[in-house]
């Protein structure tokens, strides 16, 4: 009798929508225009495009400005349709899209910045735009005059910039792996806390101020989820890149994370699960399993005439140990591993399968991702790569 032929199960990956091309250089943000099909792209070839999809189905630009610099960065609000642009001289451009969104006429100009705008965040309820710049100055204007409100010198460049309307607080990631929170005032500001996790520059940060949870993404490849509201300092570890984390997007209602990084990978988190933090390693001169002296120990080494060992740490206990006694490999999903790490061999055999069952899905964008934007109401996700192509992502099939 043949034996039954079993179906393939159905992989559930992300549907490329559309490629979105024409820039020169390298498209350093964009956004999709909500309840439009369009996107708003601003791009190192100075230029800022509108693009609207045609009757065709191919996307073109119903706006073509370009800029006295660079365009480095924006943000958009789509209530009042402004547009706010950090280009690579300092300075902030602002202006109001068209309904139909095939004109752009300017309102002011802001001073911000000695040097290029690394971030921009237009806070409408407050009237404030905050921006951050290579002058390693954060900064927060009116938007209504256009008045510097304050500012606050960073400990290095910052390149991700998050705020949280409730309690005016802002967050600040810089290239020295720092994250600083600062509390808003009108026109002053005060330094709550500094923290630091990661061994590279921050490169991506990402508010969810439901769970009152920051996320950071770094050129060490991690994500670290911090929780502030919990009021316990737990601090995740997401390990999921094998290149720098560039951009994070959180989908509040089904609780996912979105990372993308260098190496065009798109990973899509369940952050609804119960995680556990990753242990402190411990110190010891001898392996804590075998008793056996590790290399810098001369004494236990000469006593015992054994020859030193090299020291590992088991990333689930955190206990030092030589590598006869950590020879497997696991991967730990609710510590964040979905990748194999080195465990001791006593945790290797206590970890189940159910625990090994992976958090997180793996997508390839194909290209290597700089900047990404979730429309969280149909699912769909845009990203921008090195490749100065912009692409639209239909997300439902892993986000829901």
């Amino acid at each position: 009798m043949a034996a039954e032929i079993q179906p393939k199960p159905l992989t559930r990956k992300p549907i490329l929508l559309q490629r979105v091309e024409g820039s020169q250089e390298v498209v350093n943000m964009a956004v999709i225009v909500p309840k439009e099909e369009g996107v708003i792209s601003v791009s190192e070839d100075r230029t800022v495009r509108v693009w609207l999809k045609r009757d065709s189905g191919q996307y073109w630009p119903s706006i073509y400005q370009v800029m006295p610099a660079p365009c480095s960065c924006m943000s958009f609000n789509p209530e009042t349709r402004r547009l706010s642009i950090g280009l690579d001289n300092g300075t902030i451009a602002e202006f109001i899209l068209s309904e139909d969104y095939n004109k752009m006429t300017p309102v002011k100009n802001y001073q911000a910045h000695q040097s290029r705008v690394t971030m921009i965040l237009f806070v409408l309820e407050l009237e404030w735009v905050l921006s951050t710049g290579q002058d390693k100055q954060f900064a927060w204007h009116c938007s209504e005059s256009g008045q510097r409100l304050g500012g606050y010198r960073t400990s290095a460049v910052a390149s991700g910039l998050q705020f949280d309307v409730e309690t005016r607080h802002v967050f600040i990631g810089d290239q020295s792996g720092q994250v600083t929170i600062l509390k808003l005032e009108q026109d002053s500001c005060t330094l709550v806390t500094t923290f630091r996790g990661h061994t590279g520059g921050v490169t991506a940060l990402c508010w969810d101020p439901v769970q009152r949870v920051l996320f950071s993404g770094s050129s060490d490849h991690s994500v670290i989820m911090w929780d502030i509201g919990g009021r316990k300092g737990t601090a995740i570890e997401l390990q999921g890149h094998n290149d720098k984390v560039q951009a994070l997007s959180y989908a509040q209602h089904t609780r996912q994370l979105i990372s993308c990084g260098g190496d065009g990978g798109i990973v899509v988190w369940n952050m609804d699960v119960e995680r556990q933090e990753t242990p402190e390693w411990l110190d010891s001169d001898s392996c804590q399993k075998c008793d056996q002296p590790f290399f810098w120990n001369f004494k236990q080494m000469w006593d015992s005439k054994k020859i030193g060992l090299r020291q590992h740490h088991c990333r689930k206990c955190g206990k030092a140990v030589c590598g006869k006694c950590s020879s497997k490999r696991s991967s730990i999903p609710l510590m964040g591993f979905e990748f194999e790490v080195r465990v001791c061999d006593s945790c290797h055999e206590a970890i189940t399968d159910e625990e090994r069952a992976p958090t997180a899905t793996f997508h390839d964008s194909k290209h290597n991702i700089v900047h990404v934007h979730f429309d969280a109401t149909r699912g769909w996700l845009l990203t921008s790569g090195t490749d100065k192509v912009i692409k639209l992502w239909d997300m439902t099939p892993v986000v829901s």
